[in-house]
C-alpha cells in the first residue's frame, strides 16, 4: 500500500530523504569547526552584511553565489552556524530526492532508486560534506539538470522539440547557479548542453534553430558570473582586476602537494568510493545500455574531468561524483539479495569511525573564540593558524584581507595569494596584535618564512594562556606579555 502511495506522490520519498538526511547530519549540528572552508565561507558571508568585499576586504577563491548563499543563510535566526548546516541539510536531501527521480528514470526499481538517494547522504559524511562544503549546495543544481537530461530520448522520440529546447534553457541555468558556487561545474554543465542539443536535433529541431538554441542557452548559463563581473567591472579597474585574480589566475599559482601525499588522497577517497565504482562497473557491462544509461555515464565521465582540473584531489574534491555515482549503482542494487547490503555495509563502518567515534572539538573552539574576545578590546586577534571561526565567534576585526589562515601559513599558498606572504606576516605582527593563536600540529606544510616571524614574535613578546585539544594537536593562544588576562 505504501509504494502504490509513494508512485502517486513524490511527498513520502522527499520527506524520507530529509529524514535520514537530519539522522546523519544531526551529530554536527552546531559546531562550529566541521570543516576549516565553511568556516570561513561563514566567515565571508557575515562579513559582507557587514559591507566587506570579497577579494577586496576579505579574500578567497570561491565565487561571489557561494559567499552570497552563506550571507543569505546568516541572515536567518541564531548565530548562523546551525542556520547553514540546517539549510544545507535541506539541500543534500532534495539532492537525495533528485537522485531517486534519476535512477527510477534509468530503470531502477523503487527500493534501489530509494536506497541510492540514501547512499547519497550516507557518503556525503565521509568525503568531507557533513555540513556546508560548496557542493552539498551545486550538486542539487547539477543533479537537477542532469534529471532534465536523461529525459531527452523520451522527449526526442516522441518530437517534442519546444520541451528539449525549455529543458535545455533550464539546464544552463542551474549550470549557471552551480558555477556561481564552484567553477568546476563548468565541466557538467557543458557535457549537459551538449547533449540537450543532440538530442534537440534528433527531435528534429533544424540547424539554424540549434544555432539559436545553443546561443540562447549560453546566457543563463554565463548570466550569474557575467553579473557579478559586471558588478565588479562598475567598481573600477582595481576591483575588476583583484575578482579577476582570485577567481581565475590564483588558482594556478598555488604550489603542488608532494606526490605521496596526492596518491594518499586518491587512495583513501576511492578506497570510499570503491562500492559505487563496483555497482557502476556492473551497470556498464549489462547489455543493451539505454540511451539514459549512456547519458548517465556521460555525466559521470564529465565530473571525473571537474575532480581532475584542479589537482589537489581532497576527499570533498570527490563530492560532485557522488550524485552520477549513486545514479547509476541504483540499476546494480536490486539485481542480488545481497547487493544492497554489501553495498552498505563498508558505508556505515566508515560513518561510525569517521563521523561518531571522533572527538567533538567544537567546545574547544568555543572557548578559544570566548578568550580571544575578552582579551582583544577593540584591537585585532591574529589567528595564523587555526579556525577562522575564531573571528566570527569572537566579533572581532579582522587584522589582515587573507584572514583564511592557510593562505599566509602554509607552503602551498606561499607565492598564490597576490601579496607578499611574508611582508603580510611581518606587517600584522607589527601592529601587535593582543591575541595570537595557532596550532601545534599544522594542516599542511608550514610556510617556513611566515612559522619563523610568527614563532620569533611568540617567543619575544607574549606567553600561552590556552590550549586545547584540535585534530591531532592543540589550538594554542597566546597573549601579548604586557597585557593581563581576562576571562
Amino acid at each position: 500500500m505504501w509504494t502504490a502511495v509513494a508512485r502517486r506522490s513524490p511527498w513520502p520519498i522527499a520527506i524520507l530523504m530529509l529524514l535520514v538526511a537530519i539522522a546523519l547530519r544531526c551529530h554536527d549540528f552546531g559546531n562550529p569547526i566541521v570543516h576549516v572552508d565553511e568556516q570561513y565561507y561563514l566567515l565571508v558571508g557575515d562579513r559582507m552584511l557587514h559591507g566587506a568585499w570579497p577579494y577586496l576586504d576579505i579574500w578567497d577563491r570561491k565565487p561571489v553565489g557561494l559567499f552570497a548563499l552563506y550571507a543569505a543563510m546568516r541572515l536567518l535566526p541564531g548565530d548562523g552556524i546551525l542556520a547553514y548546516q540546517l539549510v544545507a541539510t535541506l539541500f543534500a536531501a532534495a539532492t537525495a530526492f533528485v537522485i531517486v527521480c534519476g535512477a527510477e528514470r534509468l530503470g531502477a526499481a523503487r527500493g534501489p532508486a530509494v536506497a541510492a538517494g540514501v547512499a547519497y547522504l550516507l557518503w556525503l559524511p565521509l568525503l568531507s560534506g557533513r555540513a556546508g562544503q560548496s557542493p552539498v549546495f551545486y550538486n542539487l543544481f547539477v543533479a537537477g539538470a542532469a534529471l532534465l537530461t536523461l529525459n531527452l530520448p523520451r522527449w526526442a522520440q516522441e518530437g517534442r522539440r519546444g520541451t528539449i529546447l525549455a529543458s535545455g534553457a533550464a539546464a544552463c541555468l542551474l549550470a549557471g547557479l552551480a558555477i556561481q558556487t564552484k567553477y568546476t561545474p563548468i565541466v557538467e554543465g557543458a557535457w549537459l548542453g551538449v547533449a540537450h542539443l543532440y538530442y534537440a536535433r534528433r527531435g528534429g529541431v533544424s540547424w539554424s534553430m540549434l544555432s539559436l538554441a545553443a546561443t540562447a542557452w549560453i546566457v543563463p548559463a554565463l548570466a550569474p558570473t557575467l553579473a557579478v563581473m559586471a558588478i565588479y567591472a562598475a567598481r573600477g579597474a582595481a576591483a575588476f582586476d583583484a575578482f579577476w585574480f582570485a577567481n581565475f589566475a590564483s588558482v594556478a599559482l598555488r604550489r603542488g602537494y608532494p606526490a605521496a601525499k596526492i596518491a594518499g588522497r586518491l587512495a583513501g577517497t576511492w578506497a570510499q568510493l570503491a562500492p559505487f565504482v563496483i555497482a557502476a562497473i556492473a551497470v556498464w557491462r549489462t547489455r543493451p545500455r539505454s540511451p539514459e544509461i549512456r547519458l548517465a555515464f556521460g555525466w559521470l565521465a564529465a565530473a571525473l574531468v571537474a575532480y581532475a582540473m584542479i589537482g589537489a584531489f581532497f576527499d570533498h574534491y570527490a563530492l560532485p561524483l557522488l550524485p552520477p555515482l549513486a545514479v547509476i549503482a541504483a540499476g546494480a542494487l536490486g539485481r542480488r539479495r545481497w547487493a544492497m547490503p554489501a553495498f552498505f555495509a563498508g558505508g556505515i563502518v566508515m560513518f561510525v569511525i569517521k563521523v561518531l567515534l571522533p572527538a567533538d572539538d567544537g567546545t574547544g573552539a568555543r572557548a578559544v573564540a570566548r578568550i580571544v574576545a575578552a582579551n582583544s578590546g577593540r584591537a585585532c586577534p591574529y589567528v595564523f593558524a587555526g579556525d577562522s571561526i575564531t573571528y566570527y565567534l569572537s566579533n572581532t576585526c579582522l587584522p589582515t584581507s587573507r584572514a583564511f589562515p592557510s593562505t599566509l601559513a602554509y607552503e602551498p599558498e606561499r607565492g598564490a595569494s597576490g601579496i607578499d606572504e611574508t611582508a603580510e606576516v611581518r606587517r600584522i605582527l607589527a601592529q601587535r596584535p593582543p591575541v595570537i593563536v595557532t596550532l601545534d600540529e599544522p594542516l599542511a606544510e608550514w610556510n617556513r618564512s611566515t612559522l619563523s616571524l610568527v614563532e620569533e614574535a611568540l617567543a619575544r613578546d607574549y606567553r600561552l594562556i590556552f590550549r586545547t585539544a584540535r585534530g591531532g594537536g592543540h589550538s594554542l593562544v597566546y597573549l601579548r606579555r604586557d597585557l593581563s588576562v581576562r576571562t
